[in-house]
């Protein structure tokens, strides 16, 4: 259902149509297809999509106090690439590495959680976990400190498994780190699954609301935005519908 699967499907459904007697209904369905396209890579539907999802929480104030521990959702690693070439391979998120890593220095005595194992649909023994943890200690996080939940395979089972794993105290803070437009849905899996957390979002794909509105001349670029806003609404939307969140946004809580 990502816009570019869907232009794909469409496009060769366009090209079988024009060798049959619908070749009317193929040629307009081609060039209904690249008129999407170019909507969906140049226009702002992605910073409009986006935009909503990044704005719904705002940056952690540090100055209620020092939290107890920091949890980290993974999705930056390939974990395939990862086991091919002996090393780890990080695509895209770097900041949910950074974030962490100078939280570890300003809280020393924060707990620090990387909970991932692999979203492939054949399960493989690589594990984004233990790519990820030379990482963080790379980047100053000792392996005595660094607490690893490598069996999740989705956003329900690290909430679920590092819940588990950690057993929170009544009382304690956990920040959360994740990519800012993929916060609201793991806050409200979080929430769901018992587990009291605080936003910490990190990897924008936006700017403020001046850019909302902003064409791009890097259809790539635009494209990508718009896949991955597309992909957050209908996880949204699917796990709202499966009763794994509360509301179909989650926001900030209503003190």
């Amino acid at each position: 259902m990502v816009p570019i699967n869907l232009l794909v499907e469409l496009g060769i459904i366009s090209v079988v149509l024009m060798a049959t007697r619908f070749a009317g209904l193929g040629r307009k369905l081609a060039a209904t297809t690249l008129i999407l396209l170019a909507l969906a890579a140049f226009s702002p539907l992605g910073n409009l999509l986006l935009y909503p999802l990044e704005a719904r929480f705002p940056a952690w104030d540090p100055s209620r106090g020092a939290p107890d521990g920091i949890v980290v959702l993974g999705g930056s690693v390939d974990t395939d690439l990862s086991a091919a070439h002996h090393t780890p391979v990080v695509l895209h998120a770097a900041d949910r590495f950074f974030a962490p890593a100078e939280l570890a220095r300003r809280y020393p005595n924060a707990r620090i959680v990387f909970t991932g194992g692999t979203s492939n649909l054949i399960s493989t023994d690589a594990k984004e976990a233990d790519y990820s943890a030379p990482i963080l200690e790379t980047l100053g996080i000792s392996k005595e400190r660094l607490i690893l939940e490598r069996d999740s395979r989705n956003t329900w089972e690290n909430a679920i498994f590092t819940k588990k794993l950690v057993a929170p105290k009544p009382g304690e803070r956990w920040l959360l780190i994740t990519s800012a437009f993929h916060m609201p849905r793991a806050m409200g899996i979080f929430r769901k699954a018992g587990f009291d957390v605080e936003a910490y979002p990190v990897d924008w794909r936006t700017g403020g609301p001046d850019d909302v509105l902003s064409f791009t001349n890097n259809g790539a670029d635009g494209l990508d935005r718009t896949n991955v806003a597309v992909r957050e609404w209908i996880g949204l939307l699917a796990y709202r519908l499966i009763g794994r969140t509360s509301e179909l946004l989650p926001g900030p809580a209503k003190d």
